[in-house]
Protein backbone atom coordinates (compact mmCIF):
# COMPACT_ATOMS: atom_id res chain seq x y z
CA UNK A 1 0.00 0.00 0.00
CA UNK A 2 1.03 3.39 -0.98
CA UNK A 3 3.03 4.88 2.39
CA UNK A 4 2.16 8.70 2.85
CA UNK A 5 5.16 11.31 3.81
CA UNK A 6 4.10 12.43 7.21
CA UNK A 7 5.45 15.96 8.33
CA UNK A 8 6.81 16.28 12.16
CA UNK A 9 3.83 16.11 14.58
CA UNK A 10 4.86 19.67 16.03
CA UNK A 11 3.94 21.09 12.59
CA UNK A 12 0.94 22.36 11.19
CA UNK A 13 0.65 20.23 8.49
CA UNK A 14 1.67 17.62 10.92
CA UNK A 15 -0.84 17.83 12.87
CA UNK A 16 -3.50 18.18 10.52
CA UNK A 17 -2.30 15.04 8.71
CA UNK A 18 -2.43 12.85 12.07
CA UNK A 19 -6.18 14.38 12.41
CA UNK A 20 -5.09 15.24 15.94
CA UNK A 21 -7.67 18.20 17.54
CA UNK A 22 -4.71 20.33 18.23
CA UNK A 23 -4.34 20.42 14.16
CA UNK A 24 -8.03 22.13 14.32
CA UNK A 25 -7.10 24.52 16.95
CA UNK A 26 -3.44 25.99 15.20
CA UNK A 27 -5.27 26.37 11.88
CA UNK A 28 -8.00 28.09 13.49
CA UNK A 29 -5.17 30.07 15.05
CA UNK A 30 -2.31 30.48 12.14
CA UNK A 31 -2.60 32.17 8.92
CA UNK A 32 -5.74 31.98 7.07
CA UNK A 33 -3.86 31.25 3.66
CA UNK A 34 -1.20 29.14 5.64
CA UNK A 35 -3.70 26.54 7.11
CA UNK A 36 -6.00 26.49 4.08
CA UNK A 37 -2.72 25.71 2.21
CA UNK A 38 -1.89 23.01 5.17
CA UNK A 39 -6.12 21.89 4.55
CA UNK A 40 -5.70 21.34 0.70
CA UNK A 41 -2.71 19.18 0.60
CA UNK A 42 -4.39 16.86 3.46
CA UNK A 43 -7.02 16.60 1.44
CA UNK A 44 -5.08 15.84 -2.21
CA UNK A 45 -3.05 13.79 -1.05
CA UNK A 46 -4.64 11.11 1.68
CA UNK A 47 -2.07 11.24 4.49
CA UNK A 48 -3.52 7.88 6.27
CA UNK A 49 -1.86 4.73 6.65
CA UNK A 50 -5.08 2.46 6.06
CA UNK A 51 -8.50 4.60 4.90
CA UNK A 52 -10.53 1.55 6.16
CA UNK A 53 -9.75 2.01 9.55
CA UNK A 54 -9.03 5.92 9.82
CA UNK A 55 -11.34 8.82 9.61
CA UNK A 56 -10.50 12.15 8.46
CA UNK A 57 -12.91 13.51 6.23
CA UNK A 58 -15.73 14.50 8.32
CA UNK A 59 -12.69 16.55 10.18
CA UNK A 60 -11.20 18.22 7.13
CA UNK A 61 -14.40 19.16 6.13
CA UNK A 62 -15.59 20.95 9.69
CA UNK A 63 -12.28 22.77 9.27
CA UNK A 64 -13.17 24.01 5.92
CA UNK A 65 -16.22 24.88 7.03
CA UNK A 66 -14.41 26.80 10.10
CA UNK A 67 -11.83 28.50 7.61
CA UNK A 68 -14.77 29.67 4.93
CA UNK A 69 -12.32 27.34 2.85
CA UNK A 70 -13.00 27.34 -0.87
CA UNK A 71 -13.06 24.05 -3.27
CA UNK A 72 -10.64 25.47 -6.61
CA UNK A 73 -7.98 22.96 -5.24
CA UNK A 74 -9.98 20.03 -4.85
CA UNK A 75 -12.10 20.89 -8.15
CA UNK A 76 -8.40 21.25 -9.86
CA UNK A 77 -7.25 17.86 -8.00
CA UNK A 78 -10.22 15.58 -9.35
CA UNK A 79 -10.69 17.16 -13.20
CA UNK A 80 -6.85 17.05 -13.87
CA UNK A 81 -5.56 14.71 -16.44
CA UNK A 82 -3.97 12.69 -13.79
CA UNK A 83 -7.63 11.30 -13.53
CA UNK A 84 -7.68 9.14 -16.28
CA UNK A 85 -4.24 8.24 -15.36
CA UNK A 86 -4.06 7.35 -11.82
CA UNK A 87 -7.38 5.44 -11.73
CA UNK A 88 -6.96 4.13 -7.88
CA UNK A 89 -9.59 5.25 -5.47
CA UNK A 90 -6.78 6.46 -2.73
CA UNK A 91 -6.40 9.37 -5.31
CA UNK A 92 -9.70 11.02 -5.12
CA UNK A 93 -11.58 8.89 -2.69
CA UNK A 94 -10.85 11.40 0.56
CA UNK A 95 -11.28 14.78 -1.34
CA UNK A 96 -14.67 13.16 -2.48
CA UNK A 97 -16.06 12.14 1.34
CA UNK A 98 -14.90 15.55 2.27
CA UNK A 99 -17.07 17.29 -0.88
CA UNK A 100 -20.13 14.95 0.66
CA UNK A 101 -19.91 15.78 4.21
CA UNK A 102 -19.49 19.55 2.86
CA UNK A 103 -22.40 18.95 0.80
CA UNK A 104 -24.38 17.16 3.83
CA UNK A 105 -23.77 20.81 5.49
CA UNK A 106 -25.04 22.91 2.66
CA UNK A 107 -22.43 23.52 0.85
CA UNK A 108 -23.84 23.64 -2.80
CA UNK A 109 -20.84 24.21 -4.29
CA UNK A 110 -19.34 20.65 -3.08
CA UNK A 111 -22.74 19.04 -4.50
CA UNK A 112 -22.51 20.67 -7.54
CA UNK A 113 -18.91 18.88 -7.85
CA UNK A 114 -19.61 16.08 -6.83
CA UNK A 115 -22.15 15.88 -9.66
CA UNK A 116 -19.91 16.83 -12.06
CA UNK A 117 -16.94 14.23 -10.93
CA UNK A 118 -19.87 11.45 -11.05
CA UNK A 119 -20.63 11.86 -14.71
CA UNK A 120 -17.00 12.29 -16.16
CA UNK A 121 -14.78 11.57 -13.82
CA UNK A 122 -12.49 8.02 -13.30
CA UNK A 123 -13.55 7.46 -9.38
CA UNK A 124 -17.14 8.23 -10.43
CA UNK A 125 -19.05 5.44 -8.13
CA UNK A 126 -17.31 6.82 -4.82
CA UNK A 127 -18.76 9.88 -6.00
CA UNK A 128 -22.53 8.51 -6.79
CA UNK A 129 -22.13 6.57 -3.07
CA UNK A 130 -21.53 10.44 -1.85
CA UNK A 131 -24.46 11.45 -3.86
CA UNK A 132 -27.01 8.94 -2.99
CA UNK A 133 -26.50 9.80 0.91
CA UNK A 134 -27.03 13.55 0.13
CA UNK A 135 -28.37 14.44 -3.54
CA UNK A 136 -32.50 14.89 -3.27
CA UNK A 137 -33.90 12.22 -6.40
CA UNK A 138 -33.96 14.91 -9.17
CA UNK A 139 -29.71 15.36 -8.91
CA UNK A 140 -29.26 11.71 -9.06
CA UNK A 141 -31.89 11.18 -11.72
CA UNK A 142 -29.50 13.76 -14.43
CA UNK A 143 -27.00 11.15 -13.69
CA UNK A 144 -28.56 8.34 -15.21
CA UNK A 145 -27.87 8.78 -19.24
CA UNK A 146 -24.02 9.52 -18.31
CA UNK A 147 -23.37 6.88 -15.98
CA UNK A 148 -24.91 4.25 -18.14
CA UNK A 149 -22.93 5.51 -21.21
CA UNK A 150 -19.61 4.26 -19.22
CA UNK A 151 -20.92 0.59 -20.03
CA UNK A 152 -21.31 -0.09 -24.03
CA UNK A 153 -24.55 -1.61 -24.68
CA UNK A 154 -23.04 -4.76 -25.67
CA UNK A 155 -22.80 -8.13 -24.34
CA UNK A 156 -19.41 -7.11 -22.40
CA UNK A 157 -20.62 -3.97 -21.51
CA UNK A 158 -23.94 -5.48 -19.99
CA UNK A 159 -21.79 -7.76 -17.76
CA UNK A 160 -19.84 -5.19 -16.58
CA UNK A 161 -23.13 -3.11 -15.81
CA UNK A 162 -24.31 -5.77 -14.11
CA UNK A 163 -21.57 -6.23 -11.56
CA UNK A 164 -21.43 -2.57 -10.91
CA UNK A 165 -25.08 -2.46 -9.87
CA UNK A 166 -24.66 -5.97 -8.06
CA UNK A 167 -21.77 -4.64 -6.03
CA UNK A 168 -23.10 -0.91 -5.37
CA UNK A 169 -22.65 0.60 -2.02
CA UNK A 170 -25.56 2.29 -1.72
CA UNK A 171 -28.18 0.71 -3.99
CA UNK A 172 -30.26 4.26 -3.91
CA UNK A 173 -29.49 5.34 -7.74
CA UNK A 174 -30.04 2.11 -9.17
CA UNK A 175 -33.42 1.55 -7.62
CA UNK A 176 -34.60 4.75 -9.37
CA UNK A 177 -33.09 4.46 -12.46
CA UNK A 178 -34.66 1.27 -12.18
CA UNK A 179 -38.12 3.03 -12.05
CA UNK A 180 -37.58 5.19 -15.76
CA UNK A 181 -39.82 4.75 -18.25
CA UNK A 182 -36.89 4.81 -20.94
CA UNK A 183 -35.66 1.79 -22.38
CA UNK A 184 -32.32 3.14 -22.65
CA UNK A 185 -32.11 3.72 -18.84
CA UNK A 186 -34.55 1.64 -16.90
CA UNK A 187 -34.89 -1.52 -18.77
CA UNK A 188 -31.54 -1.54 -18.62
CA UNK A 189 -31.16 -1.48 -15.16
CA UNK A 190 -33.24 -4.05 -14.44
CA UNK A 191 -31.96 -6.45 -16.63
CA UNK A 192 -28.85 -5.56 -14.99
CA UNK A 193 -30.64 -6.33 -11.60
CA UNK A 194 -31.41 -9.13 -13.04
CA UNK A 195 -28.25 -10.66 -14.22
CA UNK A 196 -26.78 -9.54 -10.90
CA UNK A 197 -28.86 -11.94 -9.10
CA UNK A 198 -28.56 -14.85 -11.37
CA UNK A 199 -24.86 -14.43 -11.03
CA UNK A 200 -24.77 -14.46 -7.05
CA UNK A 201 -27.07 -17.47 -7.29
CA UNK A 202 -24.91 -18.82 -10.02
CA UNK A 203 -21.75 -18.90 -7.40
CA UNK A 204 -23.73 -19.97 -4.56
CA UNK A 205 -24.91 -23.46 -6.55
CA UNK A 206 -21.17 -23.58 -7.66
CA UNK A 207 -19.02 -23.81 -4.76
CA UNK A 208 -15.33 -24.45 -4.71
CA UNK A 209 -13.00 -26.09 -2.39
CA UNK A 210 -13.75 -29.22 0.12
CA UNK A 211 -17.12 -30.92 -0.41
CA UNK A 212 -18.74 -33.43 2.21
CA UNK A 213 -17.03 -36.44 2.56
CA UNK A 214 -13.72 -35.31 2.31
CA UNK A 215 -10.94 -36.87 4.52
CA UNK A 216 -8.30 -35.37 6.82
CA UNK A 217 -5.58 -35.85 4.58
CA UNK A 218 -7.75 -34.67 1.34
CA UNK A 219 -8.02 -31.02 3.15
CA UNK A 220 -4.69 -30.99 4.05
CA UNK A 221 -3.60 -32.00 0.55
CA UNK A 222 -5.86 -29.19 -0.38
CA UNK A 223 -4.25 -26.59 2.26
CA UNK A 224 -0.75 -27.52 0.41
CA UNK A 225 -1.86 -26.77 -3.28
CA UNK A 226 -3.07 -23.82 -2.33
CA UNK A 227 0.28 -22.93 -0.62
CA UNK A 228 2.44 -24.07 -3.62
CA UNK A 229 0.24 -21.67 -6.41
CA UNK A 230 0.59 -18.73 -3.92
CA UNK A 231 -3.02 -18.39 -1.30
CA UNK A 232 -2.61 -19.13 1.70
CA UNK A 233 -5.93 -21.46 2.96
CA UNK A 234 -4.78 -22.20 6.56
CA UNK A 235 -7.92 -20.56 7.76
CA UNK A 236 -10.48 -22.37 5.45
CA UNK A 237 -8.40 -25.50 5.86
CA UNK A 238 -8.17 -25.42 9.71
CA UNK A 239 -12.49 -24.91 9.03
CA UNK A 240 -12.37 -27.90 7.29
CA UNK A 241 -10.74 -29.80 9.41
CA UNK A 242 -12.74 -28.85 12.51
CA UNK A 243 -16.02 -30.88 10.68
CA UNK A 244 -14.85 -33.80 9.26
CA UNK A 245 -11.50 -34.59 11.94
CA UNK A 246 -12.27 -37.00 15.00
CA UNK A 247 -10.31 -38.35 17.72
CA UNK A 248 -8.76 -41.20 16.10
CA UNK A 249 -7.15 -38.44 13.24
CA UNK A 250 -5.19 -36.59 16.70
CA UNK A 251 -1.92 -38.61 15.57
CA UNK A 252 -1.77 -37.88 11.98
CA UNK A 253 -2.63 -34.09 12.88
CA UNK A 254 -0.08 -33.54 15.43
CA UNK A 255 2.49 -35.49 13.11
CA UNK A 256 1.46 -33.09 9.94
CA UNK A 257 1.82 -30.56 13.08
CA UNK A 258 5.29 -30.96 13.29
CA UNK A 259 7.02 -31.97 9.98
CA UNK A 260 4.50 -31.56 7.08
CA UNK A 261 4.17 -29.78 4.29
CA UNK A 262 4.29 -25.86 5.07
CA UNK A 263 0.59 -25.39 3.45
CA UNK A 264 -0.53 -28.08 5.80
CA UNK A 265 1.00 -27.36 8.64
CA UNK A 266 -0.36 -24.03 8.96
CA UNK A 267 -3.78 -25.33 8.25
CA UNK A 268 -3.16 -27.94 11.47
CA UNK A 269 -1.81 -25.37 13.68
CA UNK A 270 -4.73 -23.26 13.27
CA UNK A 271 -6.99 -26.00 13.71
CA UNK A 272 -4.91 -27.25 16.82
CA UNK A 273 -4.91 -24.18 18.30
CA UNK A 274 -8.93 -23.34 17.89
CA UNK A 275 -9.51 -27.05 19.07
CA UNK A 276 -7.50 -25.83 22.12
CA UNK A 277 -5.52 -29.25 21.99
CA UNK A 278 -2.92 -29.51 24.91
CA UNK A 279 0.27 -30.13 22.57
CA UNK A 280 -0.46 -26.85 19.70
CA UNK A 281 1.81 -24.48 22.29
CA UNK A 282 4.86 -26.79 22.05
CA UNK A 283 3.90 -27.04 18.08
CA UNK A 284 3.81 -23.32 18.28
CA UNK A 285 7.00 -22.85 19.74
CA UNK A 286 9.13 -25.27 17.22
CA UNK A 287 7.42 -23.77 14.38
CA UNK A 288 8.74 -20.44 15.56
CA UNK A 289 11.98 -22.40 16.65
CA UNK A 290 12.56 -23.42 13.02
CA UNK A 291 13.33 -19.81 11.71
CA UNK A 292 16.73 -18.58 11.39
CA UNK A 293 17.38 -16.66 14.65
CA UNK A 294 18.74 -13.82 11.97
CA UNK A 295 15.07 -13.55 9.30
CA UNK A 296 13.68 -13.93 13.31
CA UNK A 297 15.07 -10.82 14.23
CA UNK A 298 14.66 -8.99 11.16
CA UNK A 299 10.76 -9.88 11.51
CA UNK A 300 10.37 -9.03 15.13
CA UNK A 301 11.73 -5.33 13.70
CA UNK A 302 9.71 -5.30 10.61
CA UNK A 303 6.65 -2.89 10.22
CA UNK A 304 3.57 -5.58 9.03
CA UNK A 305 2.71 -8.97 10.02
CA UNK A 306 4.64 -11.37 11.90
CA UNK A 307 7.10 -12.93 9.55
CA UNK A 308 4.88 -11.25 6.77
CA UNK A 309 7.98 -9.69 4.50
CA UNK A 310 11.96 -10.40 6.01
CA UNK A 311 14.67 -8.93 3.48
CA UNK A 312 16.78 -11.74 2.94
CA UNK A 313 15.31 -14.56 4.17
CA UNK A 314 16.51 -17.99 2.95
CA UNK A 315 13.53 -20.68 4.43
CA UNK A 316 10.35 -19.42 3.37
CA UNK A 317 8.56 -22.12 3.90
CA UNK A 318 9.82 -21.84 7.88
CA UNK A 319 8.81 -18.45 7.50
CA UNK A 320 5.03 -19.18 6.08
CA UNK A 321 4.64 -21.95 9.30
CA UNK A 322 5.89 -19.51 11.84
CA UNK A 323 3.90 -16.47 10.73
CA UNK A 324 0.83 -19.11 10.84
CA UNK A 325 1.68 -20.23 14.27
CA UNK A 326 2.32 -16.98 15.40
CA UNK A 327 -1.35 -15.54 13.80
CA UNK A 328 -3.00 -19.17 15.76
CA UNK A 329 -1.61 -18.73 19.01
CA UNK A 330 -2.67 -14.93 19.32
CA UNK A 331 -6.45 -16.21 18.97
CA UNK A 332 -6.04 -18.71 21.88
CA UNK A 333 -7.87 -17.71 24.75
CA UNK A 334 -6.89 -19.97 27.42
CA UNK A 335 -5.14 -20.08 30.53
CA UNK A 336 -2.24 -22.14 29.30
CA UNK A 337 -1.90 -19.72 26.41
CA UNK A 338 -1.15 -16.92 29.30
CA UNK A 339 1.05 -19.01 31.23
CA UNK A 340 3.57 -19.78 28.16
CA UNK A 341 3.52 -15.94 27.02
CA UNK A 342 5.23 -15.37 30.36
CA UNK A 343 7.90 -17.74 29.44
CA UNK A 344 8.05 -16.28 25.41
CA UNK A 345 7.92 -12.44 26.08
CA UNK A 346 11.55 -12.38 26.83
CA UNK A 347 12.24 -14.07 23.37
CA UNK A 348 13.61 -11.38 20.32
CA UNK A 349 11.32 -12.67 17.37
CA UNK A 350 7.53 -11.89 16.73
CA UNK A 351 6.50 -14.85 18.88
CA UNK A 352 7.71 -12.68 21.73
CA UNK A 353 5.22 -9.94 20.45
CA UNK A 354 2.71 -12.14 20.25
CA UNK A 355 3.15 -13.31 24.04
CA UNK A 356 3.05 -9.54 24.95
CA UNK A 357 -0.11 -9.15 22.79
CA UNK A 358 -1.27 -12.07 24.97
CA UNK A 359 -0.27 -11.07 28.45
CA UNK A 360 -1.80 -7.21 27.39
CA UNK A 361 -5.12 -8.48 26.61
CA UNK A 362 -5.67 -11.63 28.87
CA UNK A 363 -2.74 -11.07 32.26
CA UNK A 364 -3.02 -9.85 35.53
CA UNK A 365 -1.77 -7.49 37.34
CA UNK A 366 1.53 -9.55 37.67
CA UNK A 367 2.44 -9.18 34.42
CA UNK A 368 2.39 -4.92 34.23
CA UNK A 369 5.95 -4.84 34.00
CA UNK A 370 5.83 -7.53 31.14
CA UNK A 371 3.40 -5.67 29.16
CA UNK A 372 5.35 -2.60 29.73
CA UNK A 373 8.61 -3.95 29.19
CA UNK A 374 6.91 -5.41 25.94
CA UNK A 375 5.28 -1.59 25.18
CA UNK A 376 8.75 0.13 25.11
CA UNK A 377 10.23 -3.19 23.09
CA UNK A 378 7.60 -1.99 20.12
CA UNK A 379 8.63 0.99 20.30
CA UNK A 380 12.14 0.70 20.42
CA UNK A 381 11.98 -1.42 17.23
CA UNK A 382 9.43 -0.32 15.03
CA UNK A 383 8.66 2.85 16.44
CA UNK A 384 5.16 4.99 17.53
CA UNK A 385 3.41 2.80 14.49
CA UNK A 386 4.29 -0.66 15.23
CA UNK A 387 1.66 -2.99 14.56
CA UNK A 388 1.57 -4.37 17.94
CA UNK A 389 0.96 -1.18 19.75
CA UNK A 390 -2.37 -1.19 19.64
CA UNK A 391 -2.88 -4.01 22.00
CA UNK A 392 -0.39 -3.20 23.98
CA UNK A 393 -1.39 0.24 25.04
CA UNK A 394 -5.27 -1.04 25.47
CA UNK A 395 -3.14 -3.51 27.91
CA UNK A 396 -1.64 -0.77 29.51
CA UNK A 397 -4.78 1.19 30.33
CA UNK A 398 -6.64 -2.37 31.82
CA UNK A 399 -4.02 -2.93 33.74
CA UNK A 400 -4.28 0.59 34.92
CA UNK A 401 -0.41 0.43 34.57
CA UNK A 402 0.53 4.42 35.70
CA UNK A 403 4.09 4.60 35.23
CA UNK A 404 2.87 3.98 31.37
CA UNK A 405 1.62 6.94 31.00
CA UNK A 406 5.02 8.48 29.55
CA UNK A 407 5.14 6.37 27.33
CA UNK A 408 1.43 6.46 26.20
CA UNK A 409 1.88 10.40 25.73
CA UNK A 410 4.45 9.45 23.58
CA UNK A 411 3.06 7.47 20.55
CA UNK A 412 -0.15 9.71 21.01
CA UNK A 413 1.70 12.36 19.97
CA UNK A 414 4.15 10.88 17.09
CA UNK A 415 2.08 7.86 15.68
CA UNK A 416 0.82 8.94 12.54
CA UNK A 417 -2.54 6.43 12.88
CA UNK A 418 -5.41 8.27 14.06
CA UNK A 419 -6.81 4.60 15.20
CA UNK A 420 -3.77 4.00 17.90
CA UNK A 421 -4.09 7.22 19.02
CA UNK A 422 -7.93 7.04 20.08
CA UNK A 423 -6.81 3.53 21.52
CA UNK A 424 -3.51 5.46 23.19
CA UNK A 425 -6.39 8.18 24.79
CA UNK A 426 -8.41 5.61 26.58
CA UNK A 427 -5.42 4.21 27.78
CA UNK A 428 -4.16 7.64 29.19
CA UNK A 429 -7.94 7.98 30.62
CA UNK A 430 -6.60 5.15 32.90
CA UNK A 431 -3.16 6.04 34.00
CA UNK A 432 -2.57 9.85 33.21
CA UNK A 433 -4.06 12.10 36.60
CA UNK A 434 -3.91 14.71 33.64
CA UNK A 435 -5.46 13.91 30.73
CA UNK A 436 -8.67 15.01 31.97
CA UNK A 437 -7.35 18.73 31.38
CA UNK A 438 -4.74 18.00 28.91
CA UNK A 439 -5.07 15.94 25.80
CA UNK A 440 -8.29 15.06 26.63
CA UNK A 441 -9.43 18.84 25.85
CA UNK A 442 -7.54 18.29 22.14
CA UNK A 443 -9.31 14.75 21.80
CA UNK A 444 -12.70 16.94 21.50
CA UNK A 445 -11.57 18.14 18.04
CA UNK A 446 -10.23 14.70 17.27
CA UNK A 447 -10.82 13.16 13.59
CA UNK A 448 -12.16 10.04 14.92
CA UNK A 449 -15.64 9.86 16.98
CA UNK A 450 -14.41 7.18 19.59
CA UNK A 451 -11.80 9.79 20.38
CA UNK A 452 -14.56 12.22 20.67
CA UNK A 453 -16.30 10.04 22.64
CA UNK A 454 -13.77 9.67 25.49
CA UNK A 455 -12.80 13.45 25.93
CA UNK A 456 -16.79 14.23 25.82
CA UNK A 457 -16.58 11.85 28.79
CA UNK A 458 -13.14 12.94 30.59
CA UNK A 459 -12.33 16.71 29.62
CA UNK A 460 -12.53 19.61 32.04
CA UNK A 461 -15.09 21.21 32.19
CA UNK A 462 -13.32 24.13 33.55
CA UNK A 463 -11.86 25.00 30.66
CA UNK A 464 -14.15 27.19 28.66
CA UNK A 465 -13.09 25.57 25.35
CA UNK A 466 -14.72 22.98 26.46
CA UNK A 467 -17.59 23.86 27.31
CA UNK A 468 -18.24 25.47 24.26
CA UNK A 469 -17.29 22.40 22.16
CA UNK A 470 -19.86 19.85 23.83
CA UNK A 471 -22.28 22.27 22.76
CA UNK A 472 -21.43 22.53 19.19
CA UNK A 473 -21.08 18.88 18.76
CA UNK A 474 -24.41 18.32 20.50
CA UNK A 475 -25.67 20.60 17.96
CA UNK A 476 -24.31 19.07 14.87
CA UNK A 477 -26.35 16.73 13.00
CA UNK A 478 -23.21 14.82 11.31
CA UNK A 479 -22.22 14.22 14.91
CA UNK A 480 -22.10 9.99 16.03
CA UNK A 481 -25.09 9.38 17.97
CA UNK A 482 -21.82 7.82 20.68
CA UNK A 483 -20.16 10.95 20.81
CA UNK A 484 -23.44 12.90 21.29
CA UNK A 485 -24.80 10.44 24.26
CA UNK A 486 -21.42 11.26 26.15
CA UNK A 487 -22.03 15.39 25.79
CA UNK A 488 -25.60 14.78 26.84
CA UNK A 489 -24.75 12.82 29.65
CA UNK A 490 -22.13 15.57 30.67
CA UNK A 491 -24.16 18.55 29.74
CA UNK A 492 -26.53 17.45 32.21
CA UNK A 493 -24.56 17.41 35.90
CA UNK A 494 -21.66 19.78 35.19
CA UNK A 495 -22.75 22.45 32.12
CA UNK A 496 -25.90 24.50 30.99
CA UNK A 497 -26.78 24.61 27.24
Amino acid sequence: MFEPAIAPSGTLLGLLQRGRGDGTLHALAAPRAEALAALDRCVLADPRHDWRVENRSLYYARLYLDLHGGLEAIEAHLFAPEDHLDTEEHRTGLALAVLGHLASYGRHDALLLLRRYAATGTNWAWALDELALRDDDAGLRSLAEPVLARFPQDETGDTELAGVVRDAFEPRPWRLWAEDQRDAVGARVRAAQEHGSFDRWQRQMRPTGPRPGWSVRAVLDWAQEGYERGADLAGPAARCLAAVAGPEDRPELLAAGRDGAPGARAAVLHHLAADRDPAVLDLVEAAADGVHPLDAAAAAAAPGDPYGDVPGAVDRDALHVARAAVTAYLRMTGEDAVARARAWVGRSDPLAAAAGETLAARGEERDAQLVLGALRAAIRAAGPDAPALGALVDGAGRLGIACAAPVLRHVYRETASSQLRGRTARALAATDPSFASGFAVECLWDCEETTREIAAQHAETADVRVAERLRRLAADPAEEVEVQTAVRNRIGPDLQV
